[in-house]
């Protein structure tokens, strides 16, 4: 069954856990040190740094502060990208939460990280320019929203944030159990639109929320699935890495279903994990 998040509320009556931003705290106040221990050695600096680094969480250096984000969307401009509302997205979006805690000090960098099981989060850059390439079409100009929206490899949920405050409706597809599980963890009580989970076949798409408006994919195989094409809404734009021989490697392919057919793009390379079947 899909995991549904619609204004923070899971579906169906569903429990989950308490809410990434549920602050804990001590019932009572630390007891004074006895003067004793106020005249003990001072520890080497050197120790007492590695033990404050064990002891910082992500969100103690910095890392939810809005100018880190900033910075990161200046780069992005930097690079090429004009979206604004993908812009705007990643001002919103805490990437840190979405890696590993030991690779929270990388979160900002332009650069994909290892999630575990073979998959990577993909570098910001590469992100923010597919999303801006699905801003760029036929639906998108008319309405200024992205509107329904498939993603094929949830990932650890990154990407499936920031399509929810692009979209009216974003359903995503992860294959790998585990990660599945994380991003249902990450995303638990997220509070933007109407956001869905699901551990599937990624190759199948998800007929029975068809079609969309746009679908975008974080992986890559030697051909488009049918079933993508098939679950396209007219006016639609799908934006996914495929190998392509004549380049060595994998592409970014844009394809814009239109009254007399398909209209199709090749726009860069990229390098992607491989686009597989199946669910584990």
């Amino acid at each position: 069954q899909p995991f549904v998040s619609k204004h923070g509320k899971p579906a169906g009556g569903a429990r989950f856990p308490l809410g990434l931003d549920r602050v804990h705290g001590t019932r009572n106040a630390p007891a004074a040190r006895p003067a004793t221990e106020l005249l003990r050695p001072q520890r080497p600096l050197a120790h007492a740094a590695r033990e404050a680094l064990r002891q910082t969480a992500p969100g103690g250096i910095g890392l939810d502060s809005a100018a880190v984000r900033a910075r990161m969307v200046q780069r992005l401009r930097a690079d090429g990208v004009a979206c604004e509302p993908v812009l705007h997205a990643f001002l919103q979006v805490e990437r840190h939460r979405f890696v590993d805690t030991a690779l929270a000090t990388q979160a900002y960098e332009d650069t994909a990280l290892p999630i575990g099981h073979g998959q990577t989060i993909s570098k910001p850059s590469v992100v923010a320019r597919m999303l801006a390439l699905l801003f760029e079409s036929e639906a998108a100009r008319t309405s200024g929203s992205l509107g329904r929206v498939l993603e094929i490899d949830t990932g650890y949920g990154y990407q499936a944030a920031l399509l929810s405050l692009l979209a009216r409706g974003v359903l995503s597809i992860e294959r790998l159990g585990p990660l599945h599980e994380k991003a249902r963890s990450h995303l638990q009580g997220w509070p933007a639109g109407d956001l869905r989970l699901i551990h599937g076949d990624g190759r199948l798409g998800h007929a029975p929320w068809a079609p969309y408006q746009h679908i975008v994919a974080a992986a890559g195989g030697d051909d488009l699935p049918q079933a993508w094409l098939d679950q396209l809404a007219p006016g639609g734009r799908l934006v996914a890495p495929m190998h392509d021989a004549t380049a060595g490697g994998q592409v970014l392919v844009v394809v814009d279903r239109t009254d007399s057919g398909w209209r199709e793009q090749r726009v860069g390379a990229v390098h992607f994990v491989p686009l597989k079947s199946g669910r584990a």
